[in-house]
């Protein structure tokens, strides 16, 4: 992030993400980078002044994020619920550390998908041309932060699309102007890609090496490094000899290779991605714990978010279908990439805010909610 971002601001344009020179890239979305390159363009590249812009940044979107967990978690589940949610918010371990120490998008795409939630819930009975179009929009927004949220589209569009059927109004021609939308805000960046690397480009392309380093040789880590060009001078010399387009396509052909002659292997790899997604487990092994040691407290605190999230889940869901559905599907969605590749904690903040907010109904819910629209509004 931070080389792509030296690089904007250094007049080469958006490329070189490792510590030489390899040229144009996609391997980021531009979003982060260029929020970045302006920092640097301010305070100066790699200042301290430019990590403390950034990580408060990062934090003052963290504590944004109050704003739309209040709203959803009200209008999901009732005024002491969504009080819960934002006091839990202000104090919940991940969202203060992440935001505060990381120079990664994730307290960002936490915002944004928050946002989204909420818009799409009040989506179920409008179909006015301009919120369609300012939901696609964001949802453009959102993947030119990350294209991982991009799996959620399908499940929660189409349930508000579902939903708008289901109270006997046209839902087509909504649907129709949020994808132009979506697809508008996305396709300079899709121009850029293909007069770049003279072949289209789907926002990223670094996928098949991200399934490579959570899946080839040594997986006693959550991702081997490796095999990765930031962490092996072969890699990155391999990767600058190819180029990024033909190094991408390598990594291609060996992971489908590994795949396809150690399918049990890569299952049983992604299942353990799941779990460590959902608990923070990983290993128990003395010599990971010593590179690792905030696992023991993170499987603590991961599992219980995610014991009780799980538990208001099951109560809504056993109440009110439409009000808990929208959870569910972004629980569901968000994190597929993640198995298919690879995790660590920091890649589970995006959906933290819907896991606080079942959380905190599961806890101050004295009974189920009984959820119905009156007008615009969501009772209790």
């Amino acid at each position: 992030m931070g080389k792509i971002a030296y690089s904007i601001a250094n007049g080469h344009g958006f490329s070189n993400p490792y510590w030489i020179e390899t040229g144009p890239t996609a391997m980021i979305t531009p979003v982060f980078p260029y929020l970045m390159s302006s920092v640097f363009s301010v305070f100066g590249a790699y200042t301290k002044a430019a990590a403390l812009a950034v990580l408060t940044f990062n934090s003052l979107v963290s504590a944004l994020t109050c704003i739309p967990i209040f709203f959803l978690a009200r209008n999901s589940f009732g005024f002491r619920t969504a009080v819960a949610a934002v006091w839990t918010w202000a104090f919940f371990p991940y969202a203060v550390y992440f935001s505060a120490s990381s120079m990664w998008y994730h307290s960002l795409v936490a915002l944004l998908l928050t946002l989204l939630l909420l818009i799409a819930s009040r989506l179920e009975t409008r179909t006015r041309f301009w919120m369609w179009a300012g939901f696609g929009f964001l949802w453009g927004f959102a993947a030119l932060t990350t294209p991982v949220v991009l799996a959620v589209l399908p499940f929660l569009g189409g349930w508000v699309c579902y939903r708008l059927h289901r109270n006997g109004k046209n839902w087509k021609m909504p649907a129709a102007t949020a994808v132009c939308a979506l697809l508008v805000t996305v396709a300079p960046w899709m121009v850029r890609n293909y007069r770049v690397f003279d072949r289209p480009v789907f926002l990223k392309d670094n996928f098949w090496m991200e399934v490579c380093i959570g899946n080839l040789g040594d997986a006693s880590p959550w991702w081997n490094d490796s095999v990765h060009p930031a962490g092996s001078n072969a890699e990155l010399a391999e990767f600058r000899q190819l180029g990024e387009l033909g190094y991408m396509l390598r990594e291609r052909r060996q992971a489908l290779a590994f795949i396809r002659n150690h399918p049990g292997i890569y299952l049983w790899r992604s299942i353990r991605r799941v779990v460590y997604m959902w608990t923070g487990f990983w290993s128990f092994r003395p010599e990971y714990l010593r590179g690792e040691p905030f696992d023991l407290a993170n499987i603590f605190l991961g599992t219980t978010v995610t014991v009780l999230a799980m538990t208001g889940l099951h109560k809504a869901l056993g109440s009110s279908r439409n009000a808990a559905m929208p959870y569910a599907l972004i629980l569901l969605a968000f994190p597929l990439a993640y198995y298919l590749t690879h995790s660590e904690i920091s890649y589970r903040q995006p959906i933290d805010p819907e896991l606080v907010v079942l959380a905190s109904f599961a806890v101050v819910s004295r009974q189920k909610p009984i959820l119905r629209k009156i007008g615009n509004k969501s009772l209790s």
